[in-house]
């Protein structure tokens, strides 16, 4: 019987040196997925018939599990271990998801595995191998920068210190207020926080009241607190109040006559 003949048979040296390249690059890259025109332009491989022998190495490659086809004709490397970027979104049970450009699915990022990240910061996680249940899993190594550092919420005193209690769901921490630094805040109160220090040992974040936003449940208060909790404008300088002030309340005859 005539030997049949693999894809890898014919230029066996050229071959292996392409498939070495190839894993490098993903090596290189774990949490890219790439198509076999885009390694070709990567690798700079023009030749024609090399180009078309890139399919049939991921193809390889895949059957032996090094790679993963994550949808039609893109491969990765098999998720063992790397590094990827994005920004944390948490939910209320304090459990964060990972969302990158470099990764097509979420990755579940645990409390524990969260290192005082946030929801918004944008992130550096070391990637895990796949959970039984075939989810990304990773745990953050660095934050890279913060979303934001100030948020609304109620203060809560007590005979030695205070809390600020956010109140957006996403903020799964209080923020430790020491009676120092809370700016004439009362029980109650609402007011915005200014996160200070957060040392790694400590369970919750440090911080310092910064604006007094008036007593929890007024309307004003309330208006305000929601624009503030969404960096919108919520006071005007004091030249603009001024200005407003000269402004009559009713339109007098001229002003109708001119519309």
């Amino acid at each position: 019987m005539k030997k049949r003949s693999t894809p890898f048979s014919k230029g066996a040296n050229d071959k292996k040196a392409l498939r070495s390249k190839i894993l490098g690059y993903l090596n290189d890259h774990p949490s890219k997925a790439v198509n076999y025109k885009q390694l070709a332009k990567y690798l700079q491989i023009t030749d024609h018939n090399s180009r078309n022998v890139i399919p049939l190495i991921l193809n390889n490659l895949k059957e032996l599990g090094l790679i993963e086809e994550i949808y039609t004709g893109k491969y990765m490397l098999r998720s063992k271990i790397g590094y990827v970027t994005g920004f944390i979104e948490l939910n209320q049970r304090g459990e964060g998801t990972l969302i990158s450009e470099n990764v097509r699915e979420k990755i579940f990022i645990p409390q524990s595995g969260l290192n005082l990240a946030l929801d918004g910061d944008k992130v550096k996680v070391y990637l895990f191998a796949r959970r039984k249940n075939n989810i990304l899993e990773g745990e953050v190594v660095e934050i890279i920068e913060r979303a934001k550092t100030s948020f609304v919420g109620v203060v809560e005193l007590s005979k030695n210190f205070a809390f600020l209690v956010a109140d957006s769901k996403n903020m799964p921490f209080d923020i430790f207020i020491p009676l120092s630094k809370l700016k004439g805040a009362a029980n109650g109160q609402k007011a915005i926080a200014q996160i200070t220090e957060w040392s790694q040992h400590a369970k919750n974040p440090f911080g310092e009241i910064i604006e007094i936003l008036g007593d929890a449940g007024e309307p004003d208060t309330e208006i305000n607190a929601i624009l503030a909790e969404f960096d919108l404008p919520y006071r005007f300088p004091e030249e603009v109040n001024t200005d407003a002030e000269t402004i009559p309340e009713k339109i007098g005859d001229q002003e109708i006559n001119k519309r």
